[in-house]
């Protein structure tokens, strides 16, 4: 034998019945908080020190790369040459 019961009703009055608490006013409080540290932090948002904690030796690579660029671009000569 199978029973189905379908129930119409919010997810507050859900919660109510099933005897659950309400934590709606706990997770405002969290969310504000959250709010208000990420705001703090992309206000001292730096992309190149985030680069330079993330990749700490990324800059020596980019230096390389920049001045192969640069010897390519300059006809083969390095600033080396100069």
């Amino acid at each position: 034998m199978k029973i189905t019961i379908d129930i119409e009703c919010t997810p507050e009055e859900a919660r109510t019945f099933m005897g659950l608490p309400d934590v709606t006013p706990m997770q405002k409080a969290v969310m504000e908080k959250l709010q208000d540290r990420l705001e703090e932090t992309v206000d001292s948002f730096d992309p190149q020190m985030m680069m330079r904690t993330w990749f700490p030796d990324a800059a020596k690579g980019w230096e390389q790369w920049r001045d192969v660029f640069w010897t390519a671009a300059k006809g083969g000569k390095s600033q080396k040459d100069d």
